[in-house]
């Protein structure tokens, strides 16, 4: 069995290392990158501050046990030394979900059912009762990793996605992974105070995430965790988590904000968002079109932007894609001189026809593979 004060962070792939400093910031201890996300040791205190303070994580779980699988009767056994109730009321609603790779047990369905059997046969033996299997809105999220015959069972301290924040009032067409937004900021070296620019902005998740770090404001502060409905769960804590929180707020009166898009549904998504999160920051939007990018002067700040990939957003011609690329890029040489750059672009070939330099970093919004170019200072193509 696992120690009881074992976690594991997840995020998205290429994120890794973004995590590894967020939990060192929080001084969690015993912090260890895996393959995507990080283990750490800690108590139910910081899984709490991990899930209200991590930007970039997706979930925060923590394992409760871990065993050899080989056979179903292996999984279902295993599962069933784990004390549920301790967690879970006889009446409550559990989730299970499970990934299974190059095991012996491989049905990440079939996975999940015997571990849902395993524990409402542990309650009906133990206390004549059994909880309600359900999909959403669960009292105890379940996750099971199943890796070469070897299973980690997990309780999800988050509940619902640690990207779904909860200030989104607009959703948009394809809109960016608020985690995801965050890590790209974090990766751009921003330091929080310069201004920051999205000629992209489609419903403006990288400005109010920008917004939240800068104002020092918890990503977590405007919804609940799973955690919180667990059995023996304290309410005085988050309660005072929350209030230590809203202490550390400082104001963005001063911070410059500019969004701008093409389509004009979009600019008002962002205003709705931002309307939503609270921000108080200095805000320009305007329908523009990214191909005519012009920064006000003076401003010599950050340009932090998810470009249209081609595969959800401006799917099509590939080569109009290009054009656009190429276009957007001749702006910044022209018109963004001494700004550093953060963009997120489906593939190399589109950053190629921007024609700028940079680091490359491999990311994944949920599924789909994506490359963030990343230039310090801004300059003329080699």
């Amino acid at each position: 069995m696992a120690s009881a004060t074992e976690f594991f962070a997840t995020c998205a792939p290429g994120l890794e290392p973004v995590l590894h400093q967020e939990l060192k910031d929080l001084k969690m201890a015993n912090i260890e990158r895996q393959v995507g996300g990080c283990r750490f040791a800690g108590t139910r205190l910081d899984a709490a501050r991990a899930n209200l303070w991590l930007r970039s994580a997706n979930r925060v779980l923590l394992r409760v046990a871990r065993y050899e699988c080989v056979t179903d009767t292996d999984l279902y056994e295993g599962a069933l030394e784990v004390p549920w109730e301790k967690w879970l009321k006889p009446d409550g609603t559990l989730r299970v979900k499970a990934r299974a790779r190059d095991s012996n047990l491989t049905h990440a369905r079939f996975v999940e059912q015997r571990v849902k059997d395993a524990i409402c046969d542990r309650f009906r033996r133990d206390l004549g009762t059994r909880p309600n299997v359900g999909d959403r809105d669960v009292d105890l999220g379940i996750s099971v990793h199943l890796y070469r015959d070897r299973v980690i069972l997990s309780l999800d301290t988050s509940g619902e996605p640690l990207y779904k924040r909860g200030w989104r009032e607009a959703q948009g067409r394809a809109p960016l992974p608020e985690t995801l937004a965050a890590g790209v900021l974090l990766l751009s070296g921003w330091n929080r105070r310069a201004p920051l620019l999205d000629p992209f902005c489609g419903s403006g998740t990288l400005l109010v995430e920008a917004a939240l770090m800068a104002a020092d404001i918890a990503p977590g502060s405007f919804r609940s965790f799973g955690m919180e409905r667990w059995k023996d769960a304290q309410a005085v804590m988050f309660e005072r988590l929350r209030a230590d929180a809203q202490k550390r707020r400082r104001s963005t009166k001063k911070l410059q904000l500019a969004g701008s898009d093409i389509d004009s549904e979009r600019v008002q998504d962002t205003a709705a968002n931002l309307a939503a999160a609270g921000i108080d920051a200095n805000v320009q939007l305007e329908v523009k079109d990214a191909r005519l990018f012009s920064p006000k002067a003076g401003w010599n700040g950050q340009v932090a932007t998810n470009a249209p990939w081609g595969s959800r957003v401006g799917a099509g011609d590939a080569e109009r894609l290009f054009g656009l690329y190429r276009a957007f890029g001749t702006q910044l040489r022209q018109k963004c001189e001494g700004y550093g750059l953060a963009l997120l672009a489906g593939n190399e070939q589109q950053l190629e026809s921007l024609g700028m330099p940079g680091d490359q970093q491999e990311l994944a919004n949920g599924n789909q593979p994506c490359v963030l170019l990343l230039n310090k200072l801004l300059g003329p193509a080699k």
